[in-house]
């Protein structure tokens, strides 16, 4: 008589961080969200993400704010250009801020400061008493907490992540900025068709406790660096190590032409929504959200994407397909066509802005991370006012169209030109 054969013993799966999600996904070295495995990056991933569904709101309320005052692509243009100009003044110095000083610390300040700045334009916006001088003096002020906190907030990132998990953990940022890029103006659109633009203010200065709440309960493990020199010395230092690493300062660059030329299509979308598509507030919301939308699957992309292979492609592939979505963009007078070219243009901006931003945190040392982090910063935040103010001064004279397709057609011809006359650029792992 045969014995029975056992019974195969089942090893049940270990559970899941976030019910609902498969374990595996979590898995190190393999999981799309191993990065979220840690507590402390879990907490800070979901109080940024939370208050980043806020700030995409705030954003569509404001541009149709705006162009509703003021009837003006310049002018509208030129809120754009206060909104990030604080970039370029303040991003060297956050780098140094963020090199320096308990980084928690100074998260919990800025995020703060700038709840205190969105509750009082949504106040204003409520009892009918905000003017556009005012708009442009909260837009500075929110700026200006912006850029010196982003050094700190990406250092963060690295400081609560592992070292095997960096790159994930930028995508995982970059997949919840642009999650909230898509929810967020979804809800916007529907507010201000239906509640009021106020609503949107509010809820933006609300979610500013997410992170606040999160960034209370991390667990910071990072030691500032000792003081050993100025403020004007610690940013000469950073430019020495930029100009000594050309692969570097030339990834910035393509940063900073990416801002420049390809982002102010975000700043317009309300012209195109109003006047070119004629699908008004809300037809503006689904417009940011296809952006976003695109955006989420490039970060999904990346979170995906094997350590092992080049990262270089990707760079060059995101900044070309960018400016041809752009210019796509500009030529487009379907409602339908419009979205789903702003879906590859948001694609597009994170595999070549988020890819850079990993390739400086696995190629520099730590001890001027912050500072070479502040340049990324501010050629992504810093040169899109300019290009703003650029395209809109172009847009009152020859309309926003025109002056996108002018925008985005350099461009384009550089990046080819550097896809074939750098070819150590292609092959960066």
């Amino acid at each position: 008589m045969d014995s029975a054969k056992p019974p195969e013993t089942l090893v049940p799966e270990p559970p899941s961080l976030i019910p609902g999600l498969p374990a595996r996904l979590f898995a190190p070295r393999t999981g799309m969200l191993r990065a979220l495995r840690r507590r402390d990056y879990r907490l800070f991933w979901t109080g940024n993400f939370l208050s980043n569904v806020g700030t995409w709101m705030h954003q569509v309320a404001l541009g149709w704010l705006v162009l509703e005052m003021t009837n003006s692509p310049f002018l509208l243009g030129l809120v754009g250009f206060v909104q990030f100009a604080p970039a370029l003044l303040f991003s060297l110095p956050g780098g140094v801020i963020a090199d320096r000083v308990n980084r928690r610390l100074w998260l919990l300040g800025t995020h703060g400061t700038m709840l205190v700045l969105a509750l009082a334009l949504a106040l204003s916006v409520s009892f009918e008493v905000i003017t556009y001088a005012e708009i442009l003096v909260i837009a500075f002020l929110l700026g200006t907490a912006s850029a010196v906190n982003a050094p700190a907030f990406q250092a963060m990132v690295r400081d609560l992540s592992s070292h095997e998990d960096i790159l994930n953990a930028i995508a995982m940022n970059s997949m919840q900025f642009n999650l909230s890029r898509f929810i967020g103006p979804s809800i916007a659109g529907i507010l201000v068709s239906t509640v009021g633009l106020a609503s949107c203010f509010y809820v933006n200065a609300a979610s500013f406790l997410a992170p606040l709440a999160a960034l209370s309960l991390v667990h910071w493990h990072g030691e500032p660096q000792a003081a050993t020199g100025s403020l004007g010395e610690r940013l000469v230092e950073g430019i020495r190590y930029l100009r000594g690493h050309r692969q570097i300062l030339l990834l910035v660059s393509i940063v900073a032409m990416v801002s420049l030329f390809g982002l102010p299509y975000l700043i317009f979308l309300p012209v195109f929504a109003r006047d070119i598509l004629q699908v008004g507030a809300r037809g503006l919301g689904y417009m940011t959200s296809a952006s976003g939308g695109g955006a989420l699957v490039g970060a999904l992309l990346l979170a995906t994407w094997p350590a092992e292979r080049r990262r270089g492609p990707l760079v060059l592939g995101g900044t070309l397909v960018l400016f041809g979505a752009v210019l796509l963009l500009a030529l487009s007078r379907n409602f339908y066509l419009s979205l789903a070219v702003l879906v590859v243009a948001g694609g597009a901006v994170v595999c070549a802005v988020a890819t850079v931003n990993s390739l400086i945190q696995t190629l520099v040392p730590d001890n001027v991370r912050g500072r070479v982090l502040s340049w990324h910063t501010m050629a992504y935040f810093g040169f899109n006012p300019v290009g703003s103010l650029l395209v809109g001064v172009l847009a009152d004279r020859w309309g926003t169209p025109a002056a996108l397709a002018l925008a985005a057609a350099g461009p384009l011809l550089v990046t080819a030109a550097l896809a074939v006359a750098v070819p150590w650029l292609r092959r960066l792992q």
